[in-house]
């Protein structure tokens, strides 16, 4: 039997409540920094496709349908793939994948009857 189970119920509830307590200011400061890098990747993409711009102008004359598709191409790429990559380190640093990882866990446990 775990120390948690052998606490009496007041114990418990401190220990379940620190948890919490814990739990949600890892959320909070994931959520802050996810905010941080979505900035900092709006800003690089609003970069990129000036750049995009630039480079295609160098190359010729730009077209209103030319100059539409290339910004909300690239832009929307960069929002994706770099968006992607930060939400699962967001995931990560918020706890998500330690819920994930502890719930298979038992579940693997449980199939094995070693509970």
């Amino acid at each position: 039997m775990s120390d948690d189970l052998a606490a009496p119920q007041s114990t418990r509830r401190r220990l379940h409540s620190e948890g919490e307590s814990k739990m949600m200011k890892r959320k909070v400061e994931a959520m802050r920094e996810f905010r941080r890098t979505m900035a900092w990747i709006i800003i690089l993409a609003v970069i990129v496709v000036i750049g995009a711009l630039v480079f295609l102008g160098s190359m010729g004359e730009l077209h209103l349908h030319m100059v539409v598709a290339t910004i909300l191409g690239v832009f929307i790429s960069m929002l994706l793939g770099c968006g992607l990559f930060a939400l699962a380190f967001f995931s990560d640093k918020s706890g998500h994948d330690d819920v994930v990882t502890d719930a298979s866990n038992s579940r693997d446990l449980s199939r094995n009857g070693t509970d």
